[in-house]
């Protein structure tokens, strides 16, 4: 059974699942979350192991399903992960269905607003769509892994998946820090972006839209940056759009007027943590280790992340093992990485 879910984060602030697509091979049903009163049945077809369930790209869907249902997903196959070991470069599903299904499918509503009701047929049947082929493309890609000698890297990797949980949002009381060169500001400029961004999160709550769709991060940056007093230097300021300055002027200038009230020692700082001193012997384990891996893949047509990634690198590194079974208690490791893999990485070691 193909599985899919759309949810609304580029329109809505609270984000949550609006709609599940399911596929067997004869049939297709969507679901609304909105209009069904117990989605329990669903949940308990999700974790029975007798029917495999086909994602492309299960992720999010299976993080969203634990955040809103606290459902869990047992036998998974992944048709994203299947292309990716199978050396493909396109991964994105329409590539792969062209490719593998010779079928072409529309990428119109890609940042459709699923929460609307009713949903006109053109998105229910796009919907459809993103399940109804996953069965076919999951026989072909399978194959093509299994002609690779290649599906057990697969397997593990599905196995895998049926741990992902939702993770929870960040503590937002210094989520204003992490906007892009956001710790360029002063203090005073941070101060203001620091009052911008709470204004703009409360707005967007209230009005349950997506925070950009309310003020983008540019716009935030730019009134920081320039903080003006008046209407006319807050109409001069790049990069703040006329639509801004009608609807939100007196906010923008308050939040401006705030910032600039406030007392030298109650201007936000950033604390700069200190640098942890480079280790030249471990840079260069990493180089050797890398350099192994990307012959490796060159072998094997992988893109290098896709065979292991740096941060596992890295941790083979720190570990330093000298043989497959101290390999082997290298947790980020993987089975089959081991195998294709560890021979180089040893000898790079060594």
């Amino acid at each position: 059974m193909a599985v899919d879910t759309e949810a609304a984060s580029f329109h809505k602030y609270r984000d949550r699942i609006y709609l599940v697509q399911l596929s067997t091979r004869r049939a297709t049903a969507i679901l609304d979350p909105l209009a069904l009163p117990d989605l329990a049945p669903l949940g308990d077809l999700l974790a029975d192991r007798a029917v495999e369930k086909v994602f492309h790209d299960a992720d999010y869907d299976l993080r969203i399903l634990d955040r809103d249902y606290a459902f869990r997903a047992a036998r998974l196959s992944d048709t994203r992960v299947a292309a990716q070991l199978a050396g493909e470069a396109a991964i994105g599903l329409a590539a792969l269905l062209e490719k593998y299904v010779h079928l072409k499918v529309s990428k119109e509503h890609q940042k459709a607003d699923w929460s609307r009701r009713p949903l006109p047929a053109s998105m229910l049947a796009y919907a459809a769509a993103d399940t109804r082929h996953l069965p076919v493309l999951r026989d072909a890609l399978l194959a093509r892994l299994r002609e690779l000698g290649r599906l057990a890297w697969a397997e593990e990797e599905f196995e895998r998946l049926e741990s992902l949980r939702w993770t929870g949002a960040a503590d937002g009381t210094d989520a204003y820090l992490r906007i892009k060169r956001a710790k360029s500001l002063t203090g005073r400029q941070l101060a203001a972006l620091r009052d911008l961004h709470r204004w703009r999160e409360e707005l967007a709550a209230k009005q349950d839209r997506a925070s950009f769709r309310i003020m983008g991060n540019e716009a935030l940056l730019a009134v920081s940056r320039a903080l003006p007093r008046t209407r006319a230097a807050l109409a001069q300021t790049p990069g703040v759009p006329a639509t801004l300055l009608e609807r939100h002027e007196a906010a923008l200038l308050e939040s401006v007027r705030r910032a600039l009230a406030l007392d030298e020692k109650a201007l936000p700082r950033i604390e700069r943590t200190a640098r942890v001193p480079r280790d030249a012997d471990f840079d260069a384990r990493v180089e050797r280790l890398k350099a192994a891996r990307n012959r490796v893949a060159a072998e094997l047509s992988l893109d290098p992340g896709v065979l292991c990634g740096r941060a596992t690198l890295e941790a083979v590194a720190r570990v330093r093992p000298n043989d497959r079974a101290g390999l082997a208690q290298v947790s980020e490791l993987r089975r089959w990485q081991i195998q294709v893999l560890g021979d180089a990485l040893l000898a790079a070691l060594a």
